[in-house]
């Protein structure tokens, strides 16, 4: 955004960015074992949330950190928002439906994973549970409103000029690409959890 849109909120985008992916890669880093993917083994799970408790904890953080940041950012959006005149209150609609759900989502998905990292985490059948539930609230749900969120900021900074255009377009290709991965995601995830259930054959 250009220096005439004085909110500091906007520079939350980038706070939450950087805390999430600075969480993930001191986890990873810190770690005995690889995160679990979409349909790993109760073993896997607790190997690593049980294993690298601390590791895990701290990639929580990141992400409750991030989510701070995020939810803080979609204000701004929204209050951007209400500058973009015809439509200005669908858009701001939007921005703070999609900013809340991936703010919520992410939230959540955090919080799982802590819970994991106790006593809930040795346990087959309540492991798998919140590992499934990590997922698709950290992935697929995240991404949708991630998805909303950003499109709804492309428009805005369109309307408003208060981004280039060239980000601003971006922003809209953004948001539909973070929705297809996530579909694909999905997808793959539950092929993957269909492969490693033998009753589903």
């Amino acid at each position: 955004m250009t220096s005439s849109y004085g909110d500091p909120g906007v520079l939350s985008g980038t706070l939450a960015g950087v805390s999430f992916v600075g969480g993930v890669a001191a986890a990873m880093a810190l770690a005995d074992s690889p995160f679990p993917r979409p349909g790993a083994e109760p073993a896997e799970i607790s190997r690593y949330f049980r294993g690298s408790a601390g590791a895990a904890r701290l990639s929580v953080v990141g992400q409750l950190f991030s989510a701070a940041s995020l939810a803080w950012f979609t204000a701004s959006v929204a209050s951007l928002a209400t500058r973009s005149g015809r439509g200005s209150r669908g858009l701001q609609v939007a921005a703070l439906a999609g900013g809340g759900l991936a703010a919520t989502s992410l939230a959540t998905s955090a919080l799982l994973s802590a819970v994991l990292t106790g006593r809930q985490g040795e346990q087959d059948a309540s492991a798998s549970a919140l590992h499934r539930l990590v997922f698709a609230a950290g992935g697929p749900v995240h991404g949708a409103g991630f998805g909303v969120l950003v499109g709804s900021l492309g428009l805005v900074g369109l309307r408003t000029g208060e981004l280039p255009r060239p980000l601003a377009l971006a922003g809209l290709a953004s948001a539909t690409a973070v929705r297809g991965r996530e579909i694909l995601g999905s997808t793959q995830s539950s092929g993957s959890r269909t492969r490693s259930d033998p009753h589903s054959r």
